[in-house]
């Protein structure tokens, strides 16, 4: 979400395709600025280099990369991270690793619960940040895929995570629960050390913008006082020429006594998710809308391409539905149609050659309208 700026310069002075020679690299240096909802306009900048598959026929959207990106925006986060992701460069192995170091300023709080409730009224020239909290993370991921058969692989990796909030001036909701207990005082700051395991199955036909396959993922990881078990699944149908549907399901349960802080993301292969509420679990929704250990989260769209260059550039439409909902510590996390929030909205994305994608778009749910910004799909 935070990279539409880099898509478009990208995008603009991207170099003729190479050959897929593994030891051709191409170095990328430019800045970047954008505009969240949450956090107001960002300036950019990001350094780095790739190794580019030209035309080869597979569905990674390069042989490796090293990015280096620093941002900061006017409501005082900021971003600084260093990636490095060979997803092809040593056949049947998928190494990734990221540093990174981020302030969210404006990180949305709402309280505990799938019920936690919104009250405009709250909002105050007193309490201007009744919903919200700052948040601020340092983190080590370290994630290894080596391919067993086929589309099979299993995952190995490990977390190294430390987390800390601030409230914002005045009443907060964040500031209540602190003082009430409701979240643990134990835990902020909390450390965290993570390891994890999983199976992944991957038949999409590409990674970046798939027209067909499916994907799925169970996981398991293990942190400081709690487990956390995470299960995927999407599909993509290219139903006719130029329309591609896509869906999705995703489930997550957390036992032991997880924190606050690791109850605001849902795991997965790629990285974790802000969860529940935003651009990757539910459009419409404030990021982190809705806080628990169990999460569910579903979808449907519907993606016509109106310029249609297929693998060049496609320019798309795209209609979609989103549900989920969060569980209570000791409910069991189930696929159900009670409780289910629901949101929907529409997108204009744009993909050129194998790995460059982004989106802009509305999502609308019960307590109003989100704008949304994306450099992958929402899934």
């Amino acid at each position: 979400m935070r990279r539409i700026g880099a898509a478009l310069l990208a995008a603009a002075l991207a170099p003729p395709a190479l050959a897929a020679q593994r030891g051709a690299w191409v170095d990328q240096l430019y800045p970047y600025a954008y505009y969240s909802t949450i956090d107001g306009f960002w300036l950019a900048g990001r350094y780095g280099w790739y190794s580019p598959m030209g035309f080869t026929e597979r569905p990674e959207p390069n042989w490796a990369s090293v990015k280096f990106d620093a941002a900061a925006s006017t409501q005082g986060s900021y971003l600084l991270s260093a990636d490095a992701a060979a997803p092809a460069y040593w056949d049947g192995w998928r190494l990734a690793l990221t540093l990174s170091a981020a302030r969210s300023n404006r990180l949305g709080y709402y309280g505990q619960g799938n019920a936690a409730p919104y009250d405009p009224d709250s909002i105050t020239p007193a309490s201007p940040y009744f919903y919200k909290v700052s948040r601020t993370t340092q983190s080590a991921r370290l994630t290894v895929q080596r391919r067993v058969i086929g589309p099979l692989r299993v995952l190995g990796g490990a977390t190294v995570e430390h987390t800390d909030f601030r409230t914002l001036p005045g009443q907060s909701r964040f500031r209540e629960d602190l003082a009430s207990g409701v979240v643990d005082s134990a835990t902020v700051p909390f450390s965290d050390y993570v390891v994890r395991g999983g199976i992944v199955v991957d038949w999409r036909d590409q990674e970046v913008d798939p027209h067909r396959g499916v994907f799925a993922e169970a996981l398991i990881a293990n942190g400081r006082g709690y487990t956390r078990t995470t299960a995927h699944a999407r599909v993509y149908v290219h139903a006719l020429d130029k329309l591609i549907l896509a869906g999705r399901v995703g489930i997550e349960r957390m036992t032991g006594a997880p924190p606050a802080a690791a109850q605001l993301t849902m795991e997965s292969s790629d990285g974790p998710l802000i969860a529940l509420g935003g651009y990757r679990s539910l459009r419409g929704y404030y990021d982190d809308r809705f806080v628990g250990p169990g999460k569910l989260v579903g979808g449907v769209e519907a993606r016509y391409g109106v310029l249609w260059a297929p693998r060049l550039m496609e320019l798309k439409l795209v209609a979609f539905y989103d549900v989920g909902r969060v569980f209570a510590p000791g409910e069991r996390a189930r696929i159900t149609g009670d409780g289910l929030h629901s949101a929907a909205g529409g997108e204009v994305a744009l993909a050129l050659l194998r790995n460059t994608l982004f989106v802009l778009g509305f999502g609308k749910g019960s307590e109003g309208t989100q704008l949304l910004f994306g450099t992958t799909w929402s899934y």
